[in-house]
């Protein structure tokens, strides 16, 4: 058996069920896995399977057969949810629900239809609990409790980190051209007047270049990839950098900051949650982007300062985003919820 950071023997196991979603059954009994090509990385809402030795499921009827705590994401058109939560329900099992897709852009763009909106606010209704991966996202609960989506800080196998003398040039953490919130060109704008090496994910690095070189930028030093990698392999090329790079304001969980954790480096900019958590001191959250330039230019520059960054997010990170701090956090959530359950009886 591996060996983890996470729950005791008799602490919450907790299914995560999204219903007809296409991530197939993964079995967290062990814990998280060692990095890997087979299976979706332990994070984001694989994370709270994980930190529980949980599962992750698409399928209620085996979410029934478990017979654990559920936590039901609500997604797509949210009719699977409906009908996986009046199926665990009939089962007798606790259900406790949250949006998949968490940025304030993505909430917004599920609940503009006016039928959607009806059937999200049933659902929350009816659902035991509400939990929240963002604080942005607990308003349109009405009720429940944010938890950060967590990650393997304590895994020696997930310590991508790699010595400051190895580190060169920025990651730019976004790469969404269409999504205003993400500022995917201001935040590469910003990288690219350091003058310093910069690398990017585009699908369509022709037009990447011709926007830049349009605007006059010069994009010799811009090293762009346009294929998605496996996990491990995009944490290994995110640690060869020295700083993650964004200016998101899609208040979303905050995936890139916690990769960047992996990776023992600062992450500027993003108001993500986890970007507030961890990084609370050059995130994006209530800065300009001027503020932004100052802290990056420090980082690149002063490695006192860089280092001094990189514990402090480290320490913040254990005791918040940590997966046995996020696995009690989870395990009292639930608890609380099942006490609610009982009272209404």
């Amino acid at each position: 058996m591996t060996t983890t950071e996470g729950d005791t023997p008799d602490g919450l196991r907790l299914t995560v069920l999204n219903p007809g979603g296409r991530d197939p059954e993964q079995d967290f009994a062990e814990g998280a896995p060692a990095p890997n090509d087979n299976g979706h990385a332990p994070v984001n809402f694989h994370g709270y399977a994980a930190c529980t030795r949980g599962t992750f499921q698409h399928d209620y009827q085996r979410a029934i057969e478990i017979g654990r705590p559920v936590l039901l994401l609500l997604r797509s058109d949210f009719k699977e949810t409906r009908r996986a939560l009046l199926a665990l329900q009939k089962a007798g099992l606790p259900a406790v629900v949250s949006l998949k897709e968490t940025g304030l852009h993505q909430i917004a763009r599920q609940l503009a239809d006016p039928k959607r909106a009806e059937r999200f606010r049933a659902i929350v209704q009816a659902a035991d609990g509400c939990l929240a991966a963002t604080p942005e996202s607990l308003g349109f609960y009405g009720r429940g409790e944010f938890i950060p989506t967590p990650y393997p800080l304590l895994d020696a196998r997930w310590d991508f980190s790699r010595p400051l003398g190895e580190r060169n040039g920025i990651f730019v953490g976004t790469r969404e051209w269409k999504m205003p919130s993400r500022h995917h060109l201001a935040a590469l704008l910003l990288a690219l007047s350091f003058g310093e090496p910069v690398t990017v994910f585009d699908d369509d690095p022709r037009r990447c270049r011709k926007v830049l070189s349009a605007l006059g930028l010069s994009v010799g030093a811009l090293r762009i990839l346009k294929r998605r990698l496996p996990y491990r392999d995009y944490l290994a090329e995110m640690a060869r950098h020295r700083i993650v790079l964004q200016a998101d304001k899609s208040a979303v969980p905050g995936q890139v900051a916690g990769d960047a954790l992996l990776c023992r480096m600062p992450c500027v900019g993003g108001d993500g949650a986890i970007d507030c958590l961890a990084f609370p001191t050059i995130c994006g959250h209530g800065r300009p982007l001027g503020e932004l330039r100052e802290l990056a230019s420090r980082l690149l520059r002063e490695p006192k300062f860089y280092s001094a960054t990189v514990a402090a997010s480290q320490e913040a990170a254990r005791t918040q985003v940590s997966y046995a701090v996020v696995a009690a956090q989870l395990d009292s959530f639930f608890r609380r919820v099942g006490d609610r359950r009982l009272t209404k009886r």
